[in-house]
């Protein structure tokens, strides 16, 4: 008797939530399907508890895991790794992941930047790790509950190099448990088309301090927005990635399709004196501008002014 496809879920915030809420909710009475949540702290007591409660603008669920762990030793071998960490706990959050890899497990990144399957290669070279970006607004409002707002809900995933076969039955997978999932013929090119989207959304309300909405309609913090999306995007074109004409435009119809108050996680994490993505979402431009020669002023300044902020919150 062949045992269940295993899949599981590393980081229960607001994108391994959501999307591990489907997942467990779909397949809780399947024979051939496990879902798995590796969590910690509190966030796993309640869970195991009270199960994992989602809020969405239609409906209110709570699901149960068939597993929610901080110990991988209880998870066994998976097929089928989403990781959800934030891009600053990836180098040691895949750590944990170690025991549960075995010679055909995929490994699939659901977290900002444009780096983070290579970073898991490093760790993992003989695992198969596939490239992947997320449109969702979702966030842990408390332990063992998500809240997603918004209209943008989107997972986009692929691999230049993976069997067309696996690719289907994952996105089956995916797909039967009413996810908004999309296979990319060319997953790089999105990803980097979502950093041009998020790069700037999460440099701009962090260094204003105001939500999306709020940066949008005010003439002066429009443009300097989009400076920053004009040094983005020249960098991405010297790297050889190739957009329409239009991207600008694009990307800020996208922002506007932002609730207003939106706060970008990176944003929320400094006013909660959090640990930030400041250096994967706004010190990865002056890094790339860098190698290539390319001048980066406003992100220059940003940065800078931030980098300054998030040294006060460590002092404090």
């Amino acid at each position: 008797m062949e045992s269940k496809f295993k899949i599981v879920i590393l980081g229960i915030g607001g994108v391994g939530g959501y999307y591990g809420a489907k997942l467990a909710g779909h397949y809780s009475s399947s024979k051939d399907i496990e879902v798995i949540f590796l969590s910690r702290g509190e966030n796993e007591r309640v869970i195991r508890e009270n199960g994992l409660t989602i809020i969405t603008p239609e409906k209110q669920d709570t699901i149960f895991p068939s597993i929610v762990t901080s110990n991988p030793s209880l998870v066994g071998k998976a097929d089928l790794i989403l990781c959800c960490v934030k891009s600053y706990d990836l180098e040691s959050g895949i750590e944990v992941l170690r025991d549960c890899i075995k010679e055909n497990t995929i490994i699939i990144p659901l977290l900002n930047g444009v780096e983070a399957s290579e970073k898991i290669r490093i760790v993992f070279p003989e695992t198969e790790v596939w490239e992947a970006c997320v449109y969702i607004i979702a966030k842990l409002i408390s332990p063992g509950v998500i809240k997603e707002g918004g209209t943008l809900n989107q997972l986009f995933f692929g691999s230049k190099n993976a069997n067309q076969e696996e690719l289907e039955k994952v996105y089956d997978l995916l797909n039967a448990a009413g996810i908004n999932v999309f296979l990319s013929t060319n997953i790089i090119h999105t990803i980097w088309e979502k950093f041009l989207f998020i790069s700037p959304f999460a440099t701009i309300t962090s260094w204003l301090d105001m939500p999306i909405g709020e940066v949008l309609k005010k003439e002066e913090h429009l443009e300097l927005l989009e400076k920053l999306i004009d040094e983005i995007c020249f960098v991405a074109r010297v790297k050889g990635l190739s957009f329409p004409i239009d991207i600008k435009q694009s990307i800020l119809n996208k922002m506007a399709q932002v609730p207003f108050e939106t706060l970008s996680s990176m944003h929320s994490d400094f006013r909660r004196a959090h640990k930030t993505e400041l250096e994967t979402l706004t010190g990865s431009i002056i890094k790339y501008g860098n190698e290539l020669n390319v001048e980066t002023p406003y992100y220059d300044k940003m940065y800078f002014d931030l980098k300054e902020k998030d040294m006060k919150f460590k002092k404090d």
